[in-house]
C-alpha cells in the first residue's frame, strides 16, 4: 500500500475495510458509516492523548548535529532515539550514522529563550538513550513546545504542524507519534455512534514511535509505554452488554495491561504487554486501526484478533483497491 502524502480534508469519507474474522468477509466502507457497523450496546474506547513536539534537534559538545525524537518518559527523564543530521525530506535510514554518545554527555538543543540542553544519563541500546534536561515542570514544557516539532515522514508533501497530527479529542500530552487510529474520527461521526446507542469511553496511552528504520531497534518496539485507565471507563467497560471496540493498539494495549492480574483496573500503568496470535484478550473485542502490513507490530497485534491469514488476504485487498497506509492513511474494522 501506498502511504498517504498529506491529511485528506474529508475524514468521513476516507475508506474503512470492514474484517469480520466470523465469516472470513471484507467489505469496503468509509469512516463515516461507522455508526450503521456498531451497534446499540457496544463501546468505543478512544485514546485521548496528544501529541507531543518530540523531535528534537541538538547539537553535542563537538558540533555534530542529531535529531532526538522522544520515545517516552522514564519517571523524570526521557528515553529517545538518535538520529543523524537530515530533515523530512530524507527518510530516516538513509540518515548519516549518529556520533556514538556517552553518559555524560551534553547536548545543546537552543541557546535562544526559553534555551533548552539535555545530558544524555544512560544508554539503553544503540542509538536509544536516556535523557535528563536541564528543567524540568512547566519550564520544561514551554522550552519543548518552543524548540520541537511533531515527529515528521519523508512521504508527506510539506512539513507537518502539530495540528496535523492531533485527534480531534486529544487532552494529556503523552504521545510521541499520532495515535493515528482515532485521527479520522469527526464530531459527526461521533455523535452519530452516541445517538445509535453506542457508549464512547476513553483511556491515556503514551504512544510511541512506530519506526526508526533501524531493524534492529525497530524489533523492540513498542517500548514499555505509559497509560491511564479511568474509573468511569472500567465501570462503562462492566455495564457494556455489546462488544467493546478499541479505536487504535495503543487502546488494546493500554486495556489489556490493565487486566493483566486478571481483572480491570483503574488507575496508571506501564503497558509492557505485546499481544500476537497466540494472546487472547480479556477485554477488547474489536479493533477499528490504521491499516497494517504483515511484519510490523501492529498487524501482530491484530493477529490475536483475527487469524493471521485473514490480515493478510485483508491486505493484499486493501493494496489492490488503492487504500493508503501510515498516519494519514486509511482504516480497518476488526469485528
Amino acid at each position: 500500500m501506498k502511504p498517504a502524502p498529506w491529511p485528506r480534508s474529508d475524514a468521513d469519507a476516507e475508506r474503512l475495510l470492514v474484517i469480520r474474522p466470523g465469516d472470513g468477509s471484507l467489505a469496503d466502507r468509509r469512516v463515516g458509516e461507522l455508526p450503521e457497523l456498531l451497534g446499540a450496546g457496544d463501546l468505543l474506547v478512544l485514546n485521548d492523548a496528544a501529541t507531543l513536539p518530540a523531535s528534537l534537534f541538538a547539537r553535542t559538545r563537538a558540533g555534530a548535529s542529531v535529531e532526538l525524537r522522544l520515545a517516552g518518559q522514564d519517571g523524570d527523564a526521557f528515553v529517545a532515539v538518535v538520529l543523524g543530521d537530515g530533515d523530512f525530506r530524507a527518510r530516516t535510514e538513509d540518515r548519516p550514522v549518529p556520533p556514538a554518545l556517552a553518559p555524560g554527555d551534553a547536548l545543546l538543543v537552543s541557546e535562544s529563550a526559553p534555551a533548552l540542553s539535555a545530558t544524555v544519563t544512560g544508554i539503553v541500546d544503540d542509538g536509544l538513550v536516556r535523557l535528563r534536561f536541564d528543567r524540568d515542570g512547566a519550564e520544561l514544557w514551554r522550552a519543548l513546545y518552543a524548540h520541537g516539532h511533531p515527529v515528521q515522514y519523508s512521504y508527506v508533501e510539506s512539513p507537518l504542524s502539530l495540528w496535523h497530527v492531533q485527534s480531534r479529542f486529544a487532552g494529556v500530552p503523552w504521545a510521541a507519534e499520532m495515535p493515528s487510529a482515532g485521527r479520522p474520527l469527526t464530531w459527526r461521526t461521533l455523535f452519530g455512534l452516541l445517538r445509535r446507542g453506542v457508549g464512547i469511553a476513553r483511556v491515556s496511552h503514551a504512544a510511541g514511535l512506530s519506526s526508526t528504520g533501524r531493524a534492529d531497534l525497530d524489533r523492540r518496539f513498542p517500548l514499555d509505554e505509559r497509560y491511564s485507565v479511568p474509573a468511569e471507563t472500567v465501570r462503562a467497560i462492566a455495564r457494556t452488554r455489546g462488544r467493546v471496540v478499541a479505536v487504535g493498539t495503543t487502546v488494546v494495549r493500554a486495556l489489556e495491561s490493565a487486566a493483566e492480574s486478571g481483572t480491570l483496573r483503574a488507575g496508571s500503568g506501564v503497558a509492557t504487554l505485546r499481544l500476537d496470535a497466540s494472546s487472547t484478550p480479556r477485554v477488547v473485542h474489536a479493533v477499528m486501526s490504521g491499516m497494517h502490513e504483515p511484519g510490523t507490530s501492529h498487524f501482530e497485534l491484530l493477529s490475536a484478533f483475527a487469524p493471521a491469514k485473514l490480515l493478510a488476504r485483508a491486505s493484499e485487498h486493501a493494496a489492490a483497491r488503492g487504500y493508503l497506509a501510515h498516519e494519514f492513511g486509511d482504516s480497518c474494522l476488526v469485528y
